[in-house]
């Protein structure tokens, strides 16, 4: 089978990180910016970054609705941190109204913003992750966690008692940053799932 196309929404945040680590799991990855790009991949990755900077970037660019309808139509994606909050059904502590973040209503979870605390508060652990071997060394950055989970949400990973792994249909996400540790076991499972 061809290697899957994946984009990676290129509009702020650890783009390349994510590029680099979908190529070393098999994928052809090709950055995403606008809506001919996103019609045009089998899945999409949104990556950690910031998450009102890049719902404003989606409404300014057009891609706010295509993403939503792609989600909706069963595009398989994956989020990192920003990409696990804009994934949600709903944000809490969304940002400073008009500003706010945006959920595009790819999981059927509620997401609190920045829930671990803010920059200096950010930590690395190393934790189980279901599905994997072993632990994964998790890095999290002002990192969100899920405060309520849907009926078909699994929960793949928790930290500090709350999940900050899931998976719903071909939707991943997770509150931390498995990109900027070389183990690529996380793209490899969602790249795997994309040939089955």
């Amino acid at each position: 089978m061809s290697a899957p196309r994946v984009g990676v929404l290129a509009l702020q945040g650890d783009t390349r990180e994510h590029l680099a680590a979908l190529t070393e799991a098999g994928a052809d990855a090709v950055t995403v910016r606008r809506a001919a790009e996103l019609d045009a991949v089998d899945a999409l990755v949104i990556p950690g970054g910031e998450s009102t900077t890049m719902s404003h970037l989606l409404r300014e660019l057009d891609l706010l609705e295509p993403l939503r309808e792609r989600l909706r139509d069963g595009l398989p994606a994956y989020g990192s941190c920003a990409g696990m909050i804009l994934l949600a059904s709903e944000i809490v502590d969304a940002g400073v109204p008009g500003r706010e973040a945006l959920p595009l209503g790819g999981l059927d979870i509620t997401v609190r913003r920045n829930a671990f605390g803010r920059q200096v508060d950010s930590f690395e652990e190393d934790i189980p992750f279901s599905g994997l071997d072993g632990t994964v060394h998790a890095v999290f950055i002002r990192a969100p966690w899920v405060e309520r989970v849907g009926d078909d949400v699994e929960v793949l990973a928790r930290a500090a008692g709350h999940p900050v792994a899931v998976r719903q249909g071909p939707v991943f996400a997770t509150a931390f940053h498995p990109e900027i540790t070389g183990d690529r076991r996380v793209h490899h499972l969602f790249v795997d799932s994309l040939r089955r």
